[in-house]
């Protein structure tokens, strides 16, 4: 049993003052009567929950497969620049954050939940969950520089770099590349082709564990099926 307020709350309706004026207005029925005082005990696993004629499924985790595009920033808010949370639908638990982060103008595959503890799992590089990045670079990545990868760099920091495996798609004064990584430092993949005195011009991340972009175009996004959640709590 939860209040009625909180549940449309981490429903995503609005903010406690947004969903006290909604209740007010009428605007809400629990089993099909208008419910307009916040505190009302609900069953949110049996009770039929509706907004504005809609119902509402409660769900207490939520997995969503962004495929972000350049331009906006991996934050839960920005006053600055648009957020990833702005392509997630209206209709989403309002304690959702996004797991690891993408630069601003990298795109590519993030996962957004709250489920605190698998996003610890995927994190942690004890954990080895391998992140693969298609990359152009400006120069040219050479055979030799799949060992120094494997190795590990340094990239400024105390440590070197955990070893990574370097794929070279096409090579010369513009390169293309595929990189996996089982840790996500600040910048690391960019900073990681400095080391070798090159430069990325282009960033995408493709998979994540289990999980790929498919055909998942920039902006668009989708939840998670059931089988990609059992494969990411399963590894």
């Amino acid at each position: 049993m939860m209040r009625l307020d909180k549940f449309l709350c981490e429903m995503g309706i609005g903010t406690r003052s947004e969903v006290k004026t909604c209740l007010k207005k009428g605007q809400v029925t629990v089993n099909g009567e208008i419910i307009k005082k916040p505190e009302v005990k609900i069953d949110e696993n049996n009770d039929i929950i509706c907004y504005l004629g809609q119902t509402l499924a409660y769900e207490a985790v939520q997995y969503f497969l962004l495929n972000k595009p350049a331009g906006c920033v991996t934050a839960t808010r920005d006053n600055l620049s648009e957020t990833v949370m702005s392509f997630l639908p209206e209709n989403r638990r309002d304690d959702l954050f996004p797991v690891g982060r993408l630069d601003k103008d990298t795109e590519g595959l993030l996962l957004l939940t709250n489920d605190g503890q698998l996003a610890h799992e995927l994190l942690s590089p004890k954990k080895h969950v391998d992140k693969t990045y298609f990359a152009v670079i400006d120069g040219e990545v050479k055979e030799e520089h799949k060992q120094l990868f494997l190795e590990g760099l340094d990239i400024g920091d105390d440590d070197p770099t955990m070893p990574a495996k370097l794929e070279i798609l096409k090579s010369g004064e513009t390169s293309e590349i595929k990189l996996t990584i089982q840790e996500g430092r600040f910048h690391q993949v960019k900073r990681m082709f400095e080391a070798i005195g090159t430069k990325v011009t282009y960033l995408k991340r493709i998979s994540m564990g289990p999980l790929s972009l498919g055909d998942l175009q920039p902006g668009e996004v989708r939840v998670l099926t059931e089988t990609e959640l059992e494969q990411l709590k399963n590894r």
